[in-house]
């Protein structure tokens, strides 16, 4: 007996073919949080620029070598010329880093982006927006006052707890607490980050890096219970270690900001 083929009646579907189906997959696209150092230029003399990137850097070259950075041009007296922000770039190359874009900073710097073919890196700002403004309406005839009905106790707001990371962060790993803080009851690696926008607790050996008031709460602290970290950050002031002191190697402590001086001190003195 012959099989008839089924009848595909058309449903106003498309059907794809296997080998389109595995095209659609080739590709996926996500935002991600993205460490990038941000050097806000106050001229853009060359000479002056490479002179101060390289005493940074050379406490730490391993560290920022290859360290992809963004130009802030907001603290210049004028907005520069391609050519000049062309020499900057230079010179930052020359230091070891590696420069990705410019500072989100209005319409002149989205121009000169587009004439140096680099992306426009926007910050992320809090909402600014306002409740809107609702007339009132001209009062009603009075009426008669109706029996008063106890109105229901309002609902607490949910508190937003830490974020609990209690496996090892291993190295080239990155945990993110967003808009909370951060606590770590296991051990940090070399090369591994943990951020916060808040405070960032560690319970186990500190020895990558640790960044708490990621979004720039200058009054986020980084608690650690052995330090040992490559690098401190809070709210952008970091600082980077080669060699730990020898007063802090091992020890608990704490970093907070003092106006833009990073602090650190051992628990509990």
């Amino acid at each position: 007996m012959t099989t008839q083929a089924p009848i595909l009646k058309n449903t106003g579907l498309l059907m794809k073919h296997p080998a389109d189906a595995a095209r659609e997959q080739a590709v996926e696209v996500r935002f991600g949080q993205v460490g990038i150092l941000q050097v806000r230029l106050r001229t853009t003399q060359p000479g002056e620029i490479l002179d101060e990137l390289t005493g940074k850097t050379a406490t730490a070259p391993h560290f920022f070598d290859r360290t992809p950075v963004c130009l802030d041009l907001s603290s210049l007296p004028k907005m520069p010329s391609a050519d000049e922000v062309r020499g900057v770039i230079e010179v930052v190359r020359r230091a070891g880093m590696m420069t990705t874009g410019l500072a989100h900073g209005g319409t002149a710097v989205e121009e000169l982006a587009s004439k140096l073919d680099l992306p426009v890196i926007h910050h992320i700002r809090a909402s600014t927006k306002t409740a809107p403004v609702v007339q009132a309406a001209p009062p009603p005839t009075p009426a008669p006052a109706p029996t008063p009905v106890a109105a229901p106790a309002p609902e607490p707001a949910p508190v937003q707890t830490a974020l609990m990371q209690q496996q090892p962060v291993r190295s080239g790993q990155r945990v993110y607490a967003r808009n909370r803080d951060l606590i770590v009851t296991a051990t940090v690696a070399a090369g591994a980050e943990v951020m916060a926008d808040g405070c960032v607790h560690v319970y186990g050996p500190l020895r990558g890096r640790v960044m708490a008031g990621a979004h720039g709460d200058t009054d986020a602290r980084v608690f650690c219970q052995a330090f040992h970290a490559e690098l401190v950050s809070i709210a952008g002031v970091f600082r980077v270690f080669e060699t730990i002191p020898a007063e802090l190697a091992g020890m608990p402590v704490q970093a907070w900001l003092s106006g833009d001086d990073l602090k650190f001190a051992k628990i509990g003195e």
